[in-house]
Formats: structure tokens, C-alpha cells, sequence
């Protein structure tokens, strides 16, 4: 497979056990359109959500002195609705490692069932330079021992 091919688009669903970090979101009232399901837009809410629990919940620092992330590419597959009430489980894994980059790939859940698949790429900046910059070594390490 390509470095820019995803291993989740399409074909079999993913499970959620697939992914190594997960976060969980409860759905609002406000998030659904008038369909009646969860709007199209939220689903890039969800994953932020993974992608950021990951990031900075992980147990090392992965951004380092006047580190941030941004966010640089982001595909989302749609494969179910999202009803209103109740919560979606996001699952994230590390795909690939870059010298400044990430590139994760995501699963969100309700009811057990993939409703949809995204990969995102993120990209370590330094704020004062507003330029990428490297990986620590600590931060490489614990990332490719994240790698799925």
C-alpha cells in the first residue's frame, strides 16, 4: 500500500478494537439537521475530538516547548446516520510518522456499528516560527509504538 493510500476506505467496516486510543462523545439535540440525524458536519467534530484526546492525553508530550499542532489534510467516509440521543465512540491509530507529520486514521461508532472512517494528517508547528519542526525522540518513540 501507498503511504498515501488509507487502509480504511472503502470496504469492510472497521471494529473499534482496531484502534488503540478511543474517546467517546455524547451526541446534542443541536447536532442533528432536518432529517433528523446527526448533521454531516459534526462528523469532522468527532474526530477532532480522537485526534486531540490522542494527542495530547497520551502520556508524553508530543508537541514539546512552544509546540502546537495543525491540522493539514482530512478525508471522512460516511457510512451510516447518526441518530440523536446518545453518544458516538471514536477509535485512533497511528498510521504513518513523518519527520513533523502524522497521519492517523479514525473510526466513529454508535451502537457498535462503524457509521464512519477518516484519516487526518497533522503537522507539529512551532508558534513562534509558525514552521514545522521535528519530533522529539521521545515523541517518535512513544508514537511508533502507537503505529498500527
Amino acid at each position: 500500500m501507498s503511504q498515501n493510500a488509507s487502509s480504511l476506505a472503502p470496504g469492510p467496516a472497521p471494529v473499534l478494537s482496531d484502534f488503540p486510543f478511543q474517546a467517546r462523545e455524547k451526541l446534542r439535540y443541536g447536532d442533528t439537521d432536518r432529517q433528523g440525524h446527526v448533521n454531516n458536519a459534526v462528523f469532522a467534530t468527532f474526530l477532532e475530538t480522537g485526534r486531540v484526546e490522542m494527542l495530547i492525553t497520551g502520556g508524553v508530550d508530543l508537541m514539546g516547548p512552544n509546540g502546537a499542532f495543525v491540522l493539514a489534510r482530512l478525508l471522512l467516509d460516511y457510512r451510516r446516520e447518526v441518530n440523536w440521543p446518545g453518544e458516538v465512540e471514536i477509535g485512533t491509530r497511528v498510521a504513518s510518522i513523518g519527520r513533523s507529520s502524522l497521519r492517523l486514521e479514525q473510526g466513529v461508532f454508535q451502537h457498535g456499528e462503524c457509521v464512519a472512517t477518516g484519516e487526518s494528517t497533522v503537522v507539529l508547528t512551532d508558534v513562534t516560527t509558525r514552521r514545522s519542526k521535528p519530533f522529539s525522540d521521545e515523541a517518535r518513540a512513544f508514537l511508533e509504538r502507537k503505529t498500527g
